[in-house]
């Protein structure tokens, strides 16, 4: 096979790899089920609300939200229009593991008495501190209601609501800080060069090509 053929395929293989790349999630969202414990004014109670969480890149860090598909807790009074305030903990495990803090603004309408309180969608920023792979886990959620506290607390060990791949601030990049970390130009080198510049031969596309296809003429010419 010529050396031209053997470029033609390398660099075709190169460029799949990378479309394989490119198509992989980064992200991973799930509906979980927490059964929450609630310490209530008027005793314990318990309820089973599906959580979701969805992230949105913001800047330097992830806008987190995290939502409420069922009512949990209730009221022996009703709540009228803006007596409700929640918050949650999502915790974060993997690696950059820590907690955010979230929270949504209070009910747009009245809660009748002894009904399911419906949660609104809370949000907060997430920023990471270390790049990899990280998920995130419905923690304790706070209400507070006409003077008083109610703390719900995840009792069935949840599993996460969402995996995401993240990038700490500045990407953890390093700069090479020696000749040993260039690509070799050597006729012998070829595919090491090739596999070394496989970032560069994209970015290029039909020029890259032509330089390859040229250094392999006068490599054997």
């Amino acid at each position: 096979m010529s050396y031209q053929k053997r470029t033609a395929l390398a660099l075709a293989s190169g460029l799949a790899g990378a479309v394989v790349l490119l198509a992989a999630p980064a992200a991973h969202a799930t509906v979980v089920d927490v059964n929450y414990k609630c310490k209530t004014p008027i005793g314990d109670k318990a309820a089973v609300s599906p959580i979701d969480i969805k992230s949105v890149k913001s800047g330097s860090g992830y806008k987190l939200t995290m939502s409420f598909q069922k009512g949990v807790s209730s009221s022996p009074v009703e709540l009228g229009k803006g007596a409700m305030n929640p918050s949650a903990v999502i915790k974060v495990g993997g690696a950059d593991p820590g907690q955010v803090q979230v929270s949504g603004p209070a009910n747009a309408a009245a809660i009748p008495a002894n009904s399911p309180i419906k949660i609104s969608d809370l949000s907060g920023t997430y920023t990471p501190k270390k790049s990899g792979k990280v998920d995130f886990t419905a923690g304790v959620l706070t209400i507070k209601a006409l003077g008083t506290t109610t703390t719900c607390t995840p009792a069935n060990s949840p599993g996460p609501s969402l995996s995401l791949d993240v990038t700490a601030a500045g990407g953890g990049a390093t700069t090479p800080d020696s000749d040993e970390s260039l690509p070799r130009t050597g006729p012998l080198d070829s595919a090491v060069a090739l596999g070394t510049l496989g970032g560069t031969v994209l970015l290029t596309g039909a020029a890259g090509v032509l330089w390859l296809t040229r250094r392999g003429q006068r490599a054997t010419g």
